[in-house]
């Protein structure tokens, strides 16, 4: 397979026989430990993409990361969550298996229960590696018996209730990784001040002359220049502001517009166009959305 082929696994019995693990006993679930896995002989870095989603816990997992701008170490347990069509990628040396949990399933196993329409609430399976979950020893012993708790389920016969029983924990592990989560914005506000403020600075600098403002910043162009991901960043946000960096950029043109508004006498069209809208009243409706009046009718209350 040459280097830029991308494998695509659709199934977990193909992603299994890929590791060299004994064939999951059911088909749209499974864990194992990576004790289990042996060592495997990759002869080039690949590249792929599943079908399915992934979640790890990785014990004493002495790694290097970056998170924004920042190098550091750590030798916590850490946890990883992968969501269908992402592209993942393994080297070709790789490090012994370390002790943890691999838990995969497939979307539809989430058929029919109210965790398949939630589970598109959790950002964090859109994050990058470098913004994984580092717990705190109370956590993984939380996330150990929860991870224990899947595996003992999984491994009792098959009855009417298994796949309740089974979808109930792990939508329990999914509540707790997002409160796990929630605390780790928390404890890393100092950084998470120093990321907001070169955010704003990069969303100001987007937005100093014209020709920046026809060129309107993406979410996910703001994320790259800070080394996040765009699910992460506007995670990050909403915890620190309240606001998602989507929201932030149409606040941004909504306090410019009330300037432009205010002290020039250019058209609503002519503001809409510097802006970089296609259609004036794409602009107007995002304007009324925010400020409750038209662009004519804001003008107007400032005369």
């Amino acid at each position: 397979m040459k280097r830029s082929d991308l494998l695509h696994i659709k199934s977990l019995h193909q992603y299994y026989a890929a590791a060299s693990l004994r064939k999951p006993r059911h088909p749209l679930i499974s864990i194992y430990n990576f004790k289990e896995m042996p060592q495997l002989a990759v002869p080039e870095a690949l590249r792929f993409t599943l079908d399915f989603y992934v979640i790890t816990i990785k014990y004493n997992c002495t790694c290097k990361s970056t998170y924004g701008q920042t190098s550091y170490d750590y030798d916590e347990g850490v946890m990883g969550f992968f969501g269908p069509k992402q592209v993942l990628g393994i080297e070709r040396e790789l490090p012994t298996p370390e002790n943890g949990w691999c838990l995969t399933f497939h979307p539809d196993l989430l058929n029919g229960y109210e965790l398949g329409k939630k589970i598109r609430d959790y950002d964090f399976f859109s994050y990058s590696v470098n913004e994984a979950l580092i717990l705190s020893e109370d956590e993984e012993r939380d996330m150990e018996e929860l991870f224990q708790k899947v595996k003992k389920e999984l491994e009792r016969p098959i009855d009417r209730f298994s796949q309740d029983v089974v979808i109930a924990q792990l939508g329990l592990l999914l509540t707790f990784s997002n409160r796990f989560y929630n605390r780790q914005f928390i404890t890393r506000k100092p950084l998470n001040n120093q990321l907001l403020s070169q955010f704003d600075e990069l969303l100001n600098t987007c937005f100093q002359n014209d020709v920046g403002r026809q060129h309107l910043p993406t979410v996910t162009s703001l994320a790259e220049k800070l080394n996040l991901s765009s699910k992460y960043l506007s995670a990050l946000l909403k915890q620190l502001t309240g606001l998602t960096a989507q929201q932030h950029i149409h606040e941004k043109i909504i306090q410019i517009a009330k300037q432009e508004l205010s002290t020039t006498n250019i058209t609503v069209s002519e503001i809409a166009y510097k802006f970089g809208f296609d259609y004036p009243q794409s602009f107007s409706k995002l304007f009324k959305n925010k400020t409750n009046m038209s662009p004519l009718e804001f003008r107007q209350s400032r005369n």
